[in-house]
């Protein structure tokens, strides 16, 4: 049981990362820092977010609070990322704190409680929180893609109109035991 809620947490994350992804190959530099006002974060904003949020919650994961006392959580808001180089880097290295705190997680330490703000988690709450907060990110990051490209948008799942053939093209195939994002993650119209 734990073995298989840690596969499909890792499973639901690739899957958020590759959202943002596909999103971000679609825009041009310029349209990375956009905003659609001065209150609005643009998408490097939002991912300098993450990247702190990510570097706070998943360091020392198991032994520490959450919330990090070098965290700058205001500071994750200034918009002074250069380019797409640095905010890649971000994005890459909140991940990979991510993805190596619960590579860290086990049947021996999975009743571990994780504190977020002295606040007592149990290892499934802590992931499922941070997964729901990434989530409604990476939705902003895909809105705001969305708003500036307008038609020349290649949809993420389900194009628009598409969902009868979609659906016919499941129902074909025999019942199994499969995470729903292989097949969003294998037909990637964006890959080269």
């Amino acid at each position: 049981m734990i073995q298989n809620y840690l596969q499909s947490v890792q499973k639901q994350f690739d899957y958020y990362k590759a959202l943002g992804e596909r999103t971000f190959t679609q825009l041009s530099d310029d349209e990375l820092f956009w905003q659609y006002n001065e209150a609005s974060n643009s998408i490097a904003v939002i991912v300098k977010h993450l990247w702190g949020n990510m570097l706070s919650r998943w360091t020392d994961f198991l032994t520490s609070d959450g919330e990090k006392e070098w965290r700058n959580r205001d500071g994750e808001f200034e918009a002074d990322i250069k380019d797409r180089t640095e905010m890649m880097a971000k994005w890459e290295a909140g991940w990979a704190c991510l993805y190596k705190a619960l590579d860290s997680v086990d049947e021996e330490n999975f009743g571990t409680t994780i504190y977020i703000r002295n606040m007592g988690h149990s290892i499934p709450e802590a992931i499922n929180r941070q997964m729901a907060h990434y989530a409604s990110h990476i939705g902003q990051i895909i809105y705001i893609g969305r708003m500036i490209k307008g038609d020349e948008w290649t949809s993420l799942s389900i194009p628009k109109g598409g969902s009868k053939s979609y659906n016919a093209e499941k129902f074909a195939l025999p019942k199994r035991r499969e995470h729903f994002t292989k097949s969003q993650l294998e037909n990637d119209p964006t890959k080269d």
